[in-house]
């Protein structure tokens, strides 16, 4: 069994190595999880001894099979526990995270098979995050920034990558959240701010909240 930490650590490596296959520098963990890197020194050697992360001096960070498997049952927890929270206790999206952060930690996966049977075993959280399956298998559909879709671009929001509650309830405002379909109309030499067509509704959106917003590439 991990501790609260152990497991934070193997989350932030998984996401800081995009699904687990790249190298992560110790720095960038410190960074992630706003700690020393002493003490991120001190936690890899403990994941490296229980096999979870190897480790190569000037290289970083890498995760073992066990480490992504043990990583990905944690976001399937925490997606799992998001998804109850808006969808059965009627939590608005913007408040949600910081409660599953807790709840993630909880040690029983009879509870997590029937929280997953009794949400219908749904395939994203209510942020357009993929949860993965009982198996770590994750479904993701492919997606771009928003920002970077050229003038024309038609197609769906599909996640938003910033777990920000002031962003989040932003959105949730003008209406731009994961399923809506959205049109690039125009984008501002000056600002690089773009208008954009949101189920019929035009909104302007400034570079840093397109920046955030990840789309679907299957044109619609």
């Amino acid at each position: 069994m991990l501790s609260y930490t152990e497991e934070n650590y193997l989350k932030a490596i998984y996401h800081l190595a995009q699904g687990g296959t790249k190298a992560v520098l110790t720095n960038e963990i410190a960074e992630m999880l706003n700690t020393k890197a002493a003490s991120v020194t001190d936690m890899i050697k403990k994941l490296s001894g229980k096999n979870f992360i190897s480790y190569e001096k000037y290289y970083g960070v890498k995760m073992t099979r066990q480490g992504k498997s043990e990583a990905l049952s944690i976001i399937r927890k925490h997606r799992l526990w998001e998804t109850f929270l808006v969808q059965k206790l009627q939590f608005n999206w913007d408040e949600v995270h910081d409660i599953a952060e807790q709840l993630e930690h909880i040690q029983s996966p009879l509870l997590i098979e029937k929280l997953d049977a009794f949400l219908n075993y749904p395939k994203a959280d209510p942020h357009g995050e993929p949860i993965p399956d009982r198996n770590g298998k994750v479904q993701v559909q492919a997606h771009g920034c928003l920002h970077e879709q050229t003038l024309g671009y038609k197609g769906c929001i599909v996640a938003v990558k910033d777990s920000d509650a002031t962003l989040l309830k932003y959105l949730n405002k003008i209406g731009a959240t994961p399923g809506k379909k959205i049109e690039l109309l125009n984008k501002e030499a000056y600002d690089e701010s773009l208008e954009v067509l949101v189920e019929n509704k035009k909104l302007s959106l400034s570079k840093p909240v397109a920046q955030n917003i990840l789309v679907s590439l299957t044109t619609r």
